[in-house]
C-alpha cells in the first residue's frame, strides 16, 4: 500500500520559514515526478514546485526564490523548504508521486502564516 505522509506545518509569522517533509512508503521514489501542491480556502489547489528523477526542480512564480523543493531517494523522502513565507502561503500542502501517468497524494499539511 502505497503511503504518502506530510508533516512539519505549523503556524508561523510572515517573513518566518517552515520546511515541510513528505514520507513515502510501498513506494520508491527515486524514479516518480515528485510535486508539491497547496490549496487555500475557497480556492482551486495548485501546483507550486516539482523535482524529477534527476534533481531539476520547477517553482510557480508567486514561490520563486522563496521556496527550495529537495529529495532524499536513500530516505525515500521529499523536502519543502519555505523562507520569507507570506500570508498568502496559508494553505494545505500536498506532497504528490507520479510515474507512468499514476498519482499517489499525501494527506495534506497545513501551513498558517498569520501574525
Amino acid at each position: 500500500q502505497v503511503q504518502l505522509v506530510e508533516s512539519g506545518g505549523g503556524l508561523v509569522q510572515p517573513g518566518g520559514s517552515l520546511r515541510l517533509s513528505c514520507a513515502a512508503s510501498g513506494v520508491t521514489i527515486s524514479t516518480y515526478v515528485m510535486y508539491w501542491y497547496r490549496q487555500a480556502p475557497g480556492k482551486e489547489r495548485e501546483l507550486v514546485a516539482t523535482i524529477n528523477p534527476g534533481g531539476s526542480t520547477d517553482y510557480a512564480s508567486s514561490v520563486k526564490g522563496r521556496f527550495t523543493i529537495s529529495r532524499d531517494n536513500t530516505k525515500n523522502m521529499v523536502y519543502l523548504q519555505m523562507n520569507s513565507l507570506k500570508l498568502e502561503d496559508t494553505a494545505v500542502y500536498y506532497c504528490k508521486a507520479v510515474r507512468f501517468g499514476v498519482s499517489f497524494w499525501g494527506q495534506g499539511t497545513q501551513v498558517t502564516v498569520s501574525s
